[in-house]
């Protein structure tokens, strides 16, 4: 058994180092900025009125709230940041910077900056493409605005679907189920002593209970625990950084000097490339922020938006939330208490010591606070969670763009049942999970990047409009 995982974590690395090459990174971020050029860069011009349409969102004064949909669009982003902030913010940071060096969240940023514009124009077609569906909930996604928004009705069907079938694919076996499954477990083992196969029974059955609901279930669970469990995570992060801030300039300083060179500041050489540490900070920032997966475009189409536009400046700001925001705490955490140091990309393997994933971040939290793994276990916990079960309706929704409603059922049992192999898979082999995860999305981002590319002429129109009207909803 163990000879036959050892090939798989080998074969499963070059694969997601094939699906993560210099192709799909100029893929995704020339996606990205071609998206910024014909939306006048939205990211900018319009990023705070649309934090102004999140805070009256979250404050209940959303006055789109009696239009056709089945959640509000307050509830349609916390569920698109349940599935976004999860432990991709936790775990994956960390794990691009043991494996990249400090310096690959600089291409984080990058990435996420423009992805805000990837972001705007997947929750603006969600809804502009979006279908009533059997049960008479909404229907969307980059299926949908594939088949309905592409005029070639061949290469439209053929798209739609290869989206839908990815899409299934990547609810089950990518970052959004086992790879989440497996860091809560490893959380709440290297915190508490809990063995893997008690973590893996609790949240399958936990997870269980809210998947089978529904989307309305997943948006009021999701409008109620993402907005606690990141201020959670800030205030645990602001007393280390408080406690640090001697060091916060010089960490900053090393990030960016990483970004672009072998060596950290001071000289010290750093174990990795500039090319691997631009590829984990792009992959982990897809992992992490998914702007250009299309997933949030399938929670933004059952919002009560009537205006794509409006649909569209809400969906952005979760990248913003999730990598600009969320991501920099655990960056900084890690670099400024140190232990980025005890990590392979600084010379420490694996087996001699080194750290990567939770453990890392776990390593962080518990240098400057007494038992501050604590934290982060509850915040695994609550982030992977929430992903979990985000995830959960996008693979649905996919199944059922291909089977119809009669998928949904027998889904929901094999995504759960995989949840629970993700959380018992340990050692060595941990790796496997994430290579899995990473190829899943590359492969789902693929088709959802031509269907923007194909689009993005609509978007540019529409998004016109709106600046020539001085209106863009709400």
């Amino acid at each position: 058994m163990s000879h036959f995982l050892d090939q798989l974590l080998i074969a499963t690395q070059h694969f997601a180092d094939f699906m993560w090459g210099n192709w799909m990174i100029a893929l995704l971020v020339g996606t990205g900025i071609l998206l910024t050029i014909v939306t006048k860069g939205i990211q900018i011009q319009k990023f705070f009125l649309s934090l102004s349409f999140v805070f009256r969102g979250a404050m209940g004064k959303d006055k789109t709230e009696k239009k056709e949909g089945d959640i509000s669009p307050f509830a349609a982003l916390m569920t698109a940041l349940a599935a976004t902030v999860g432990n991709g913010n936790i775990a994956g940071v960390a794990t691009a910077i043991a494996a990249g060096g400090p310096g690959a969240p600089f291409w984080m940023w990058v990435s996420a900056f423009f992805g805000m514009a990837t972001k705007y124009a997947e929750g603006f077609l969600g809804v502009k493409f979006r279908k009533v569906a059997e049960d008479g909930t909404m229907a969307g996604g980059p299926m949908y605005y594939a088949r309905y928004g592409i005029k070639n009705q061949t290469f439209a069907k053929v798209l739609g679907m290869t989206f839908a079938v990815c899409g299934g694919a990547t609810a089950l076996f990518g970052t959004g189920n086992m790879m989440q499954s497996n860091s809560m477990a490893l959380a709440f083992k290297s915190q508490f002593g809990i063995p893997t196969i008690v973590s893996a029974v609790v949240l399958t059955i936990l997870a269980g209970l809210v998947i089978i609901g529904g989307i309305k279930r997943i948006g009021a669970v999701s409008e109620k625990l993402v907005p606690s469990m990141i201020l959670l995570y800030f205030l645990g992060v602001m007393v280390i950084l408080i406690v640090r801030v001697n060091y916060l300039w010089d960490a900053a300083v090393l990030i960016f000097k990483s970004a672009f060179s072998v060596k950290a500041a001071g000289g010290a050489l750093v174990g990795t490339s500039i090319q691997k540490a631009i590829s984990l900070g792009v992959r982990r920032g897809v992992l992490s922020n998914e702007a250009g997966l299309g997933s949030a475009a399938i929670a933004q189409s059952a919002a009560k938006s009537p205006d794509p536009v409006y649909n569209g400046l809400i969906a952005m700001t979760g990248t913003f939330i999730d990598s600009i925001f969320v991501n920099t705490l655990t960056t900084f955490t890690i670099v400024v208490t140190g232990v980025w140091k005890l990590t392979p990309a600084a010379g420490m393997a694996l087996g001699a010591g080194g750290m990567t994933s939770t453990q890392l971040t776990v390593s962080a939290f518990n240098t400057v606070i007494p038992y501050g793994g604590v934290i982060i276990a509850l915040a695994s916990f609550l982030f992977g969670y929430s992903t979990v079960i985000a995830w959960a309706y996008y693979g649905e929704q996919c199944l059922e763009y291909i089977w119809g409603i009669r998928a949904i059922v027998p889904y929901r049992f094999v995504f759960i049942g995989l949840l629970f192999i993700g959380a018992i898979i340990t050692g060595e082999h941990i790796n496997i999970v994430w290579n899995i995860g990473d190829a899943f999305n590359a492969i789902m981002a693929v088709p959802n990047l031509i269907a923007l590319i194909a689009l993005s002429g609509v978007v540019a129109k529409i998004t016109g409009n709106a600046y020539r009207r001085k209106n863009f909803g709400g």
